[in-house]
């Protein structure tokens, strides 16, 4: 049962609404678009040693694909652990600290990728 406020806003009982939800909805079906040519650039890459791997990676569309790949999946990855966190841990204390340590690591997780891809393909 929900207020007529509640209705309008489209505010469920913890007052946030289904932005998570809808988030990671579209992380999927960007990641689903994405996969595609993510799987294409990595079977371009078996065999070939670090300077073949510079010289695909060079390209500026592959290089922002795997870009776009890697934000897409660690924000899902965010959200979905975080989802996980405050459903199951009841302490708040720990769930403050499990939720802050699940950002760091998602973020840390996309800053590492995305230098490596960049330091690839600027090929130093």
């Amino acid at each position: 049962m929900r207020t007529p406020l509640g209705r309008v806003r489209n505010l469920g009982s913890s007052h946030s609404g289904t932005t998570d939800f809808w988030r990671q909805r579209l992380t999927a079906v960007a990641m689903t678009l994405l996969i595609v040519p993510v799987i294409v650039i990595v079977l371009m890459l078996i065999g070939r040693n670090q300077a073949g791997a510079a010289q695909i990676l060079g390209s500026l569309p592959i290089a922002i694909i795997l870009a776009l790949f890697i934000i897409a999946s660690a924000w899902h990855m965010k959200i979905g652990m975080q989802i996980i966190i405050e459903d199951y841990i009841h302490n708040e204390k720990l769930k403050l600290a499990s939720v802050m340590a699940n950002n760091f690591f998602c973020i840390a997780v996309a800053l590492a990728s995305i230098y490596a891809i960049l330091k690839l393909s600027s090929g130093v």
